[in-house]
């Protein structure tokens, strides 16, 4: 399977070695597995403290999104020396050259690409150049929901929902100021476009991703093409194997 994951800054936790060594060990347990895998990652904290400091020194919006994109490709570093040999070993800086190192049987490790583009778009973006078969989104929160679960209580988890719902859903969220969405709305507008199964799920637990794209279960949303998209070959056939060894 050709499989995209973001994976958000906050949930890589580059300041937790152990952590970041996870994610790690998933990403090699599906290239070791026969999966064709790419990984964008976010800038997180690292980003946002060098970003508020930078814009209270007076730099521009597109300067502070330039400091972004350095942070999560900081960010790819940890990851691609965590993974070892199996990852390309300078995060690429276009799709083009994350498709090369896909054909050449790297692991590509990304982050951002272009000012105004979060790693969420980035990872939509690169999920359709390379004709991938499954996008997943490891968040901080387990899936969509009918309002943001971190500030409403009464918050519902939708299992499954539609591209063009989630466009729906995200435009709405994002004209209230503070209100948090699961991706943003370019990446959930690429995502309508080119019809890609997208898994959107609780990434804290580097296993549940692994799992979600061995098996296609998890406990997140599934965002559906608008012809409903059928299962990965995969999903029928594999069974999951342990980052640590050995089939569970």
């Amino acid at each position: 399977m050709n499989v995209v994951v973001s994976v958000g800054g906050s949930v890589l936790s580059p300041g937790d070695p152990e952590r970041v060594a996870a994610h790690a060990a998933v990403v090699e347990a599906l290239h070791d597995a026969g999966h064709e895998v790419s990984v964008v990652v976010g800038g997180g904290s690292t980003a946002l403290e060098y970003i508020e400091v930078a814009r209270e020194l007076g730099a521009n919006e597109m300067k502070l999104d330039d400091i972004g994109i350095a942070a999560t490709r900081l960010n790819a570093r940890l990851l691609i020396e965590a993974i070892g040999e199996a990852a390309v070993q300078t995060p690429p800086e276009t799709y083009d050259e994350a498709s090369v190192a896909l054909r050449r049987g790297d692991v590509a490790v990304m982050g951002g690409v272009a000012p105004a583009q979060t790693t969420d778009a980035v990872s939509a973006a690169l999920a359709e150049y390379v004709d991938a078969d499954l996008l997943v989104y490891g968040t901080s929160v387990s899936g969509v929901y009918t309002a943001d679960p971190k500030k409403d209580p009464d918050a519902e988890h939708i299992p499954e929902i539609s591209a063009a719902d989630l466009v729906e859903r995200i435009a709405g969220i994002e004209m209230n100021a503070g209100a948090a969405a699961p991706v943003d709305l370019l990446a959930a507008k690429v995502i309508q476009r080119s019809g890609l199964r997208t898994i959107v799920l609780d990434g804290t637990e580097p296993e549940r991703i692994q799992r979600a794209v061995e098996t296609g279960e998890h406990d997140g949303t599934d965002v559906l093409p608008e012809n409903g998209g059928a299962d990965p070959d995969d999903w029928s056939t594999g069974s999951v194997t342990d980052a640590a060894g050995g089939d569970e």
